[in-house]
């Protein structure tokens, strides 16, 4: 890597060598200054990382410099001394967008320290900007399409975006609800805020508990140091639950009352905390169904769906499937550097007659794989492996239902994994739990599936 540029504006010849000298030693590469007519000619021929920068210089001051500087190099820090230190003029320097003001003399070793901050901070606030714009490139738009299905979506989410109400959000598994939230998120008022997701499915109930609430040292065996819950972590922001039909019923009044009360209580804990949060919470279940079967709690079930959004599945919004599966093809080909690749008329039919059991997240999947593994210039329908498809072709079996669908499917995968179930789910795209749960209801023997 190349050495950090910093810029030294001192007209003061001694103190500019010093200082030279001794950033040099600090493995920095310097470039002097001796007025304000050399500093703004370093600035537009070198691009430096840094300057220290001299109050008083022949041609003017550091202030006169300070504006044109911050509109043209907003991200390079800039340090000021000198000699006659006031707090006014150190106001005003901050004000100006100087990073730190010094008052001479100054011990190098401070200097070292002040510009070593700046720096990180500088880097910070790079790889901040980094990860707003690549988050950016990478989000996708929940609402792709022209179908009237994800037009009402759009209408609806539109609507309370920019409401604190909670908001539960219904749909099967892959069908893009989480991508749905984090775009509620970022529309509200709370958008610059921090937005926390948890899978309620994925967790043992004592996890879940010290996930959400945290804990102290002590709290029970192995918690040897306090940590902080997710509810913490997002206050003033919006935590999204997803698959919150899958929680502990004893954890349920819990939640219910720190929904209810707005203050919570780590585990171990006696003081109590405000807690100021959106709740979004969503399921690929009927939660009104599992309140009947007394396996999800009717009060916290009337907390959480003040307004209830229910994304459709890609078998009832088949016009978008070209549109989604265009814009899946771009950014997939590009990431994988393959943009010589195209996609035949015939490729594009197949998956809108293909019933997409695990949704948007199996047709992002399968063109992700298409793309990688297709072997021509064109993506054909073969390159797709849209293996329950061909299954059915061969049984003659063209009027399935979509639970047989998702049976067989499910079938085929185990039998692929060998009857493992974890990677049999990572390779559907669920939890563990809920494909035991479909494995349940479709009366799959996992004895059958590992032999």
């Amino acid at each position: 890597m190349s050495k950090k540029r910093i810029v030294v504006g001192e007209d003061d010849q001694a103190i500019r060598g010093a200082l030279c000298e001794f950033l040099e030693s600090l493995d920095y590469e310097v470039i002097p200054a001796g007025d304000c007519a050399d500093i703004r000619e370093v600035f537009k021929n070198s691009s430096p990382d840094a300057a220290i920068l001299d109050y008083s210089l022949p041609d003017g001051t550091a202030l006169d410099l300070l504006p044109n500087l911050r509109q043209s190099y907003p991200s390079v820090p800039l340090i000021l001394l000198t000699g006659n230190g006031s707090i006014p003029l150190a106001v005003q320097a901050i004000k100006e967008g100087a990073e730190q003001f010094l008052t001479k003399p100054v011990e190098m070793s401070a200097i070292a320290v002040v510009l070593e901050r700046a720096l990180k901070n500088q880097r910070n606030l790079q790889k901040q900007l980094a990860g707003k714009a690549r988050e950016k490139r990478e989000s996708v738009d929940p609402f792709l399409g022209t179908s009237k299905a994800v037009r009402e979506v759009a209408q609806q989410a539109e609507r309370v975006c920019l409401s604190h109400c909670p908001v539960l959000i219904a749909g099967e598994t892959g069908s893009g609800k989480g991508v749905l939230a984090k775009w509620i998120h970022d529309h509200s008022p709370r958008a610059e805020e921090p937005f926390v997701d948890l899978n309620c499915a994925g967790f043992s109930r004592e996890l879940l508990e010290s996930e959400l609430f945290g804990h102290e040292a002590g709290a029970f065996t192995g918690a040897v140091q306090r940590k902080m819950g997710l509810l913490e972590f997002a206050q003033r922001g919006t935590v999204f639950l997803d698959e919150i039909g899958d929680m502990d019923l004893q954890i349920q009044p819990k939640l219910l009352k720190i929904l209810e009360g707005k203050r919570f209580r780590r585990l171990g804990d006696v003081q109590e905390r405000q807690l100021d949060v959106r709740l979004i919470a969503a399921s690929h279940e009927d939660l009104a169904d599992l309140v009947r079967q007394k396996k999800f709690r009717s009060d916290l079930y009337f907390r959480v769906n003040t307004v209830v959004i229910r994304v459709p599945p890609l078998r009832e919004r088949l016009e978008d499937i070209p549109v989604l599966a265009t814009h899946f093809f771009e950014r997939v080909a590009v990431d994988l550097g393959r943009l010589h690749l195209t996609v035949a008329d015939q490729t594009i039919e197949t998956m809108t007659a293909y019933s997409w059991p695990g949704n948007i997240r199996e047709l992002k999947n399968v063109i992700e794989r298409a793309v990688l593994l297709a072997t021509g210039e064109t993506i054909r329908p073969k390159d797709l492996h849209l293996e329950f498809k061909s299954e059915v072709a061969a049984d003659g079996e063209s009027q399935l239902t979509f639970r047989e669908i998702q049976r067989l499917h499910i079938q085929k995968v185990l039998d692929a994994e060998r009857g493992n179930v974890a990677r049999a789910a990572a390779r559907l795209g669920l939890t563990r739990s809920t494909l035991y749960n479909k494995m349940k209801t479709f009366g799959i023997n996992t004895l059958r599936v590992q032999t």
